[in-house]
């Protein structure tokens, strides 16, 4: 055994560091399975409550010595808060933050019902594995092991349990910082979900995403407005098609390539990891699509943030088949980079046209963290360390997170919940998708790495 930077030991054949022993390997597994029993189900019409979840984890808080507080905006819309003390007084404190929500799962589309928490073959199985109790349950496995160990990390922990993420976040983060903000006081930094996990390119190759930006959130609401009337008469004025046309300009738009700090720094790491000419990416002949043909199945990678998107998801209008209504509305699902709302809502204007207003049904800043950050390295070392065959490279997500509601309160968000995949399991299609599902060789994985970096962050 071998010192580790914490003081604890570290077998330096495995990787295991003292403070994870046996228990905290069982125990997140158990919490996530736990966890998925749990229906939390958000549908976006104010019908979800989390509160048990959030007594669930909160019980496994207080058991570890901690004093967590649960906070509603709505009853049963909960949120769990509690901050572990650090050894420096004077370092500034980190985030760590996940939602305890997850969007609507059909049990007739699954192999098994995607609230059972089924440990079979080695997989947990049910909605929320990737998204994100499985993260939930490696904070709750990393705490209790260090109360075992008596670790304590260098800087104050915040630990943020959230309803409402997967929706407006109005019951969660937004009403935390809103109303709450003294809970974070000196946090400058925090991590979440959707980054550290592995992504298989080509044979033999592992690349390690971690998120260091996020696009803006802009949902609108689009409103086609004219002239009631018989559909049997001749109508110029008519709400339908002129919504209808709105919509497929929106649709068809090709937006242009704009490529922030994040996306290039990701570009030029996938390229090198690909043995490709390093690229120009200010010539003026630069094509970045050419680019991402090049780089195979690492192009999911990017390929969704060097541009801003608005895809129509939504229609309405009417209410009988003979008569033309006066107005019809439609949903776009929009998504701009750091640095491009003001270009999202003039593509807007212009698409829509005069007769079809829009607005926006809901709205988040883009973030941008930067990748020569002390915290972007010390998260790629704590990758490094249990998958030294790994590549760790910086990356924008195309959605967003509670980072968005944090970043008000001056907190610089990445997306770390770290995983080891095998080749066959595509991560990305699991978020939101049918049979979620987590290995539980990757939840032992993650919990080692959130421990090691969490001590030494």
């Amino acid at each position: 055994m071998q010192p580790s930077d914490d003081g604890t030991t570290a077998d330096a054949t495995t990787g295991t560091n003292g403070s994870i022993d046996a228990l905290a390997l069982d125990e997140v597994v158990t919490f996530t399975s736990e966890l998925i029993r749990i229906d939390t189900t958000n549908r976006g019409s104010g019908d979800c409550h989390e509160r048990p979840a959030a007594e669930y984890v909160a019980q496994r808080l207080a058991e570890a010595g901690l004093q967590p507080v649960l906070l509603e905006r709505t009853a049963g819309r909960t949120n769990v808060v509690a901050r572990i003390e650090g050894t420096d007084p004077g370092a500034d404190a980190l985030l760590v933050h996940g939602h305890l929500d997850v969007v609507p799962a059909e049990p007739a589309d699954w192999s098994v019902h995607p609230f059972s928490g089924e440990v079979r073959d080695g997989v947990v199985w049910g909605r929320g594995a990737i998204d994100m109790k499985n993260m939930d349950a490696m904070v709750l496995a990393v705490v209790r092991a260090w109360a075992r160990a008596g670790v304590r990390p260098r800087r104050d922990i915040v630990i943020a349990f959230t309803a409402d993420e997967e929706a407006s976040a109005v019951d969660g983060s937004g009403f935390l910082t809103a109303d709450h903000p003294h809970l974070f006081e000196g946090c400058t930094e925090g991590i979440s979900e959707s980054g550290a996990y592995t992504f298989h390119t080509r044979p033999g190759m592992e690349i390690y995403p971690i998120a260091a930006g996020e696009r803006g959130t802009g949902w609108l609401r689009l409103t086609g407005l004219g002239t009631a009337g018989h559909g049997s008469k001749v109508n110029r004025d008519n709400a339908v098609s002129r919504l209808a046309a709105a919509v497929a300009r929106i649709g068809e738009h090709e937006w242009p390539v704009r490529l922030t700090p994040t996306v290039r720094a990701s570009i030029m790491e996938l390229a090198a990891l690909h043995d490709l000419d390093v690229p120009d990416l200010d010539a003026p002949d630069f094509d970045v699509d050419a680019l991402l043909n090049k780089l195979g199945p690492a192009a999911a990678l990017v390929e969704a943030t060097v541009r801003g998107s608005a895809n129509p998801t939504m229609f309405n209008a009417g209410y009988k088949i003979n008569v033309i209504p006066g107005r019809a509305t439609a949903h776009v699902d929009g998504r701009f980079l750091p640095g491009g709302e003001e270009e999202f809502r003039e593509t807007m204007d212009a698409l829509t046209g005069p007769h079809v207003d829009w607005e926006f049904h809901h709205r988040e800043v883009a973030l941008e963290a930067p990748t020569d950050s002390p915290t972007y390295a010390k998260l790629r070392a704590a990758v490094e360390r249990f998958a030294p065959e790994g590549h760790v490279v910086p990356y924008c997500m195309s959605g967003g997170t509670d980072a968005k509601q944090f970043s008000r309160l001056g907190i610089t968000g990445y997306g770390f919940s770290p995983l080891k995949l095998p080749v066959d399991f595509d991560y990305q299609a699991l978020f939101h998708g049918v049979d979620e599902r987590v290995p539980v060789e990757a939840l032992h994985f993650g919990v080692r790495v959130l421990d090691h970096y969490l001590k030494t962050a």
